[in-house]
């Protein structure tokens, strides 16, 4: 019988597929793991595979874009121990959701959750969103609309004028706007969790094996991603476990003077848009 000195150690990870599930195998050994997703029945069965791996976890269903649905979120997870760690890694696609669903997910969802967790966040913990390459790919922003996107009240967010929809009329425009309003709330954020000892930081994948990047490979923008992996620098895919080695980095010691920051680990797609062969013409 293993003897507990304290409360245990609670992790949560919103969105526990693959990505969510690299990273809690990585740093969960000997904490309680909690996975929330929208639909329970993926959390039962990201429970059921860690649980065959020998880990201790429990589920919880949550729409992060809802308020209410985060709140009670939190009250789960502070009701099993100490929360140490949050991995968010909940999101939708530009080819599975509208314009509208993008920024209530993907932009919203991710300042809730920030936002939420700060306040309970232990001192010592740790929180790492996984954005997306795509926010380094839309073009500089006005520094005021930056700014809005950092520092904005998490309720007022969507309120914007540029995130109308009548100005984000494409799902790829609002998710690049969402990834980077991501990278910019975690340094706004990181500032806040401070005050409690904790850090926070992002990572921006790009395309990484997963059934969802096997649905985008075989969907209407297919094309485009296939050109994406055969023309980066690196000549490939990258897979969850990559990004788990990163987070683990940022959710541990050896990570401890980094917070506020986003990592780009796209095998080169980025370079390769900006400055090489992947990007649209030089203008004239």
């Amino acid at each position: 019988m293993n003897a507990h000195p304290g409360p245990r150690e609670v992790v949560v990870v919103v969105g526990p597929g693959q990505i969510g599930q690299a990273i809690a195998r990585r740093i969960s050994v000997g904490k309680h793991v909690l996975l929330a997703d929208y639909r329970l029945a993926n959390a039962k069965a990201a429970a059921d595979t860690l649980a065959n791996s020998g880990y201790d976890s429990s589920i919880a269903e949550v729409d992060v874009s809802s308020r209410d649905a985060v709140s009670g979120l939190i009250e789960k997870a502070s009701g099993l121990g100490r929360v140490t760690t949050l991995i968010h890694a909940a999101g939708v696609s530009p080819s599975q959701a509208s314009p509208d669903t993008i920024l209530k997910v993907d932009l919203y969802g991710t300042a809730l959750l920030l936002e939420a967790f700060r306040e309970v966040i232990v001192p010592g913990g740790a929180g790492v969103v996984i954005s997306s390459q795509s926010g380094h790919r839309l073009p500089p922003l006005d520094p005021d609309e930056s700014r809005a996107l950092a520092l904005t009240p998490v309720e007022e967010l969507l309120s914007l004028p540029f995130l109308s929809l009548d100005r984000v009329k494409d799902s790829l425009h609002a998710y690049q706007l969402a990834k980077r309003g991501n990278s910019l709330r975690v340094m706004a954020e990181a500032v806040l969790w401070g005050k409690r000892g904790a850090r926070v930081n992002a990572i921006s994948p790009g395309i990484v094996m997963t059934p969802l990047a096997r649905d985008e490979l075989t969907g209407p923008r297919g094309s485009g991603y296939k050109r994406m992996v055969d023309g980066c620098p690196v000549g490939r895919a990258g897979t969850p476990d990559e990004v788990a080695t990163v987070a683990a980095l940022l959710l541990g010691p050896d990570g401890g003077f980094i917070t506020g920051s986003d990592f780009l680990m796209d095998g080169g797609v980025t370079a390769a848009y900006w400055f090489g062969d992947l990007g649209p013409p030089p203008a004239r």
